[in-house]
């Protein structure tokens, strides 16, 4: 993976909290990201190249007048106010290949002064074990989370705000014991498990999200996975959500630079064009 700064900009070991989304249903974690990026203003610094991830282009995302500059897989951006880094992930990683850009990623961040990284990712709504309808917020969801802060995955901080731990994380289990080998050392020297005796207990330990947790847990950085069970749809609530449960976690107050005390959310100006033009009322 090589990083790639714009002119005249470069990456701030002071900004020591990274965070970036983790693919998956609906990709909430990538919205919620949207909506950090445009409400802290934050500014974008440069690119990460990882053969990796699937080449993608377009127009800038954010602005009301976008400028022709383009927008690429991997964008980092900086919030310094915030001692925040923010990374974007605008394509899909290559099959097979989620453990190598989790690790390519991990060195990237211990390598530049990261300390503490949320990883903001979705679950799929129709796997949901046991709904503990205390625990919903006003919009109907409900967050979860992971964190390395305790060998469980328990967060003190987190349990505060209410969330849960999510109950299917279990450090002793095969597919995360063998998340972590691979975290720890080369491919080449984990033996790999039979692909035909996975089963239902393995698919959380399969998702982006773990393989992200387990490399930057074994690179020594604090990681908080905050996640939420959603389906495909319009998941624009969903990202409301989650960056609601960053703002929590980190101590954030987005736009209140700019005289609203209580901080409020600033939609980006691509979301406009997510399901087109409104439905012409004649034909009603």
């Amino acid at each position: 993976m090589e990083f790639y700064t714009e002119d005249g900009k470069n990456l701030s070991s002071d900004n020591s909290t990274l965070v970036l989304p983790a693919l998956s249903i609906g990709n909430v974690g990538q919205l919620a990201v949207d909506l950090l990026v445009a409400s802290l203003k934050a500014k974008r610094i440069g690119y990460l190249d990882d053969p990796n991830v699937v080449p993608c282009v377009g127009n800038d995302a954010y602005w009301p007048s976008p400028p022709g500059e383009l927008a690429l897989p991997l964008e980092v951006y900086e919030s310094s106010p915030d001692a925040l880094a923010l990374v974007q992930q605008r394509s899909p990683i290559v099959k097979g290949m989620m453990v190598e850009f989790a690790r390519n990623l991990a060195n990237f961040a211990a390598a530049n002064g990261k300390k503490h990284v949320v990883v903001l990712s979705s679950l799929e709504f129709g796997r949901w074990q046991s709904i503990d309808m205390s625990r919903f917020c006003p919009s109907g969801s409900q967050i979860h989370y992971l964190s390395s802060s305790k060998s469980d995955g328990t967060d003190d901080h987190c349990e505060k705000q209410g969330w849960k731990r999510l109950p299917e994380y279990n450090p002793t289990q095969r597919m995360w014991k063998h998340l972590d080998d691979l975290a720890k050392n080369a491919a080449s020297e984990v033996e790999e498990l039979p692909f035909e005796e996975l089963g239902d207990e393995d698919y959380y330990a399969s998702l982006p999200y773990a393989a992200l947790f387990s490399c930057f847990k074994a690179k020594g950085l604090k990681v908080t996975c905050l996640l939420c069970y959603c389906s495909e749809g319009d998941n624009i609530p969903d990202a409301f959500h989650l960056a609601d449960a960053v703002s929590k976690t980190l101590g954030l107050r987005p736009n209140s630079s700019q005289g609203n005390e209580g901080g409020s959310w600033t939609v980006p100006l691509s979301w406009k064009s997510v399901y087109g033009p409104p439905p012409d009322m004649s034909l009603f």
